[in-house]
């Protein structure tokens, strides 16, 4: 609760300024100290949320140059934590939805002090304990990154294992063992990183260890790193905790100094390979640390590149990478010493500037935006153009966890193709925090709709078995009758920054619908099998399997009858999530496919850790087909090496006949495209031709 002595700093919008004192004196009759101050237009309220922290704003809903509902918006467009109240005159319920809806706390009858001075002491206390647990989270975010670079700044190699697999492991250990990521290691158990011979001492030394639980015992053994080079090590272990479950804490060591690894780990950090700018997860970091100051100031920049996915088919994958060079190159000359850049993605960028204002950075960024749109890059011969959509986002006191940022830049980055002549992008645009609430809901609101109208379709487009075997397979994927008759997917009308649960809830009518007409397809004698496309929000989604379980035995179909694909860029970011996801639905005999392959840098490495039974390669690579012969090679080369690795092949977006006969000698498994059919309402296609 508010201190009753603390002061009240308000803000008033009310035309008469009589009004507004007595507002003023209602609140220090109840016993509030109060410093106020009355609204006058909005550069005034612009200027006073710019240079002073506010506890309260009362806005009357009377008739004004400058309206409570502008005040709201500016408020939201801001992003300040200021509670809102609206006094009004009359009550009128789509009014007061209408300011709940755009942020407001409370809407209460402008002559009920009574019930106004309730909704004033309940904001304010709400507004004490929202900035004691900003402090508190500031305070603790400070002990854990303490404790962290104790972790982290020790040059020993430390680790915490739980029944054989890694849950943590310090940046000296993973750099050690040649590790990029956390994720990555931990899908590797412990045995994976010692030789053949050191494994079966390792068990025997972990036995012994069981027993005695003595902390410290020591073992001589060879490691392996993930570029098989092989080290001696001693490694010790102890008896540890880690987010409260028992584990054991290994700490390796090298039993000779070896000056030229330790320089090349010292160099494997922070580090973009291909750009040599700071990678994503520095960039994240530094973002964290930003906000977690107790004066949040700043702003980062969203850079999504226009069009890349058709420049890289027109220079293919080494081209590409020579392209991203010259860009990063060309931003990297741009942005100040002061100012942080990083890779964040195949085609985006970022920067973080800890001390401009949002203003500064979308003007530097419109220099940036022209110095891209106005070079030339030449790539083997070849002049390519290119354009940037570029999002800036706030850095405030009301702002997001690190992810939720980079969302809303990414947000902003997209809405520059929303502007009038930008549809192709190449425009800088600020995110505006009031919009965020409104463009949730009005999309979900919109799908809701969709659904409840019955304007959703289901389509269906085969796939075919190259090597002429006579199998039955369908992708299925919905569309929506938009409220202007168009026929578009209800995924890309979603908000692009941030989980939503109306992608779990899209997923699982598709799979509701699909499921009741194949089992009836069944029935007729086909042995059909289904490819479903799921959401990231499924891959993580715990419940699911359960879900599906039920499902499935509600209409008695085998789950051997359905195929779930996963994009490869949901499940590089939710590695372990989707090592789960994978292992529970194959519980159920249903098989996974894994969608959009080779668009990462090492997109092999995947494969690794989730085992699954298709794979279909991005359909760039159809593109690049008809355009150079090392294409070819390189998707030859791709398919040889998933079948060597016991994985199905796909090719999409085969348009014409003049591809198959280089996927024949591929060996590529499946194909599928509109030059076998397009998606259709039915289950119709003629496998026997």
């Amino acid at each position: 609760m508010q201190k009753k002595n603390s002061t009240v700093h308000l803000l008033i919008l009310d035309p008469s300024q009589n009004d507004a004192e007595s507002l003023v004196s209602l609140l220090r009759n109840a016993g509030r100290a109060t410093r106020a101050h009355r609204i006058t237009s909005e550069e005034d309220l612009e200027e006073a949320l710019k240079s002073g922290t506010w506890d309260l704003l009362l806005a009357r809903d009377v008739d004004q140059e400058f309206t409570a509902e502008d005040a709201l918006n500016l408020v939201r467009r801001m992003d300040k934590d200021v509670p809102f109240i609206l006094l009004a005159s009359d009550f009128n319920r789509e009014r007061s939805v209408q300011f709940l809806k755009g942020g407001a706390m409370d809407v209460v009858p402008a002559d009920c002090n009574d019930l106004m001075l309730l909704a004033v002491k309940r904001e304010l206390a709400a507004l004490d304990e929202r900035r004691r647990r900003r402090s508190l989270e500031a305070h603790l975010r400070e002990a854990e990154q303490r404790c962290q670079l104790l972790l982290e700044s020790s040059k020993d190699a430390i680790a915490y294992i739980n029944d054989g697999m890694h849950i943590y492991a310090n940046q000296s250990y993973m750099e050690f063992l040649g590790y990029d990521d956390l994720d990555e290691l931990m899908c590797v158990p412990i045995l994976d990183t010692l030789t053949p011979a050191s494994q079966t001492e390792y068990k025997g030394f972990m036995k012994q260890f069981a027993e005695t639980r003595q902390d410290g015992m020591t073992l001589n053994c060879v490691a392996r790193r993930s570029d098989d080079h092989e080290l001696n090590v001693t490694m010790s272990v102890s008896s540890a905790t880690y987010d409260s479950e028992p584990c054991t804490q290994i700490v390796i060591q090298p039993e000779h100094s070896d000056a030229e690894l330790e320089e090349k780990l010292r160099q494997i950090s922070s580090q973009d390979l291909l750009t040599g700018l700071y990678n994503r997860q520095h960039f994240m970091g530094e973002l964290a640390n930003a906000i977690g100051e107790q004066t949040p100031n700043g702003a980062l920049a969203y850079i999504s590149l226009d069009n890349f996915t058709a420049n890289k088919s027109l220079v293919g994958i080494a081209g590409a990478d020579l392209l991203l060079s010259d860009v990063a190159d060309l931003v990297r000359e741009h942005v100040g010493e002061d100012q942080l850049l990083a890779r964040l993605s195949d085609d985006a960028f970022g920067i973080l500037d800890r001390s401009c204002d949002e203003k500064s950075m979308m003007e530097s960024c419109e220099q940036l935006r022209k110095k891209i749109e106005d070079y030339l890059f030449e790539v083997n011969g070849r002049t390519i153009q290119m354009t940037a959509s570029i999002g800036v986002a706030a850095i405030t006191e009301n702002a997001p966890k690190a992810n939720d940022l980079l969302g809303r830049g990414l947000a902003a980055s997209a809405d520059v193709r929303k502007l009038e002549g930008h549809e192709s992008g190449n425009g800088v645009v600020a995110y505006n925090p009031a919009a965020e609430g409104k463009g949730e809901i009005t999309a979900a609101d919109e799908i809701q709709k969709a659904l409840d109208e019955d304007r959703f379709r289901l389509l269906f487009q085969p796939i075919i078995n190259l090597r002429g075997e006579g199998e039955e397979h369908y992708e299925a994927t919905v569309r929506m009758i938009d409220t202007e008759g168009n026929d578009v997917s209800p995924y890309d009308i979603l908000p692009p920054a941030g989980p939503s649960e109306m992608a779990v809830k899209i997923d699982r009518w598709v799979i509701l619908q699909t499921v009741k007409q194949l089992a009836t397809h069944r029935t007729r004698g086909h042995d059909t099998r289904l490819f479903l496309n799921v959401s990231a929000e499924t891959l993580v989604d715990k419940t699911f399997s359960a879900w599906l379980s039920v499902a499935l035995k509600a209409v008695r179909l085998p789950g051997d009858a359905l195929i779930f694909q996963m994009r490869e860029g949901d499940t590089t970011n939710h590695m372990k999530q989707a090592k789960e996801f994978v292992r529970s639905l194959h519980e159920l005999h249903c098989k996974i496919s894994l969608s959009q392959f080779g668009g990462a840098i090492n997109p092999f490495n995947t494969l690794k850790h989730v085992d699954v039974d298709y794979v279909k390669i991005d359909g760039s690579f159809t593109e690049e087909l008809q355009k150079n012969d090392e294409a070819k090679e390189q998707l030859k080369e791709m398919v040889q090496s998933l079948q060597n690795a016991g994985k199905l092949t796909i090719i999409p977006m085969v348009e014409n006949a003049t591809v198959l006969a280089t996927l024949w000698q591929a060996g590529v498994n499946y194909i599928q495209g509109y030059y076998v059919q397009a998606p259709v309402p039915q289950m119709n296609y003629d496998f026997g031709e």
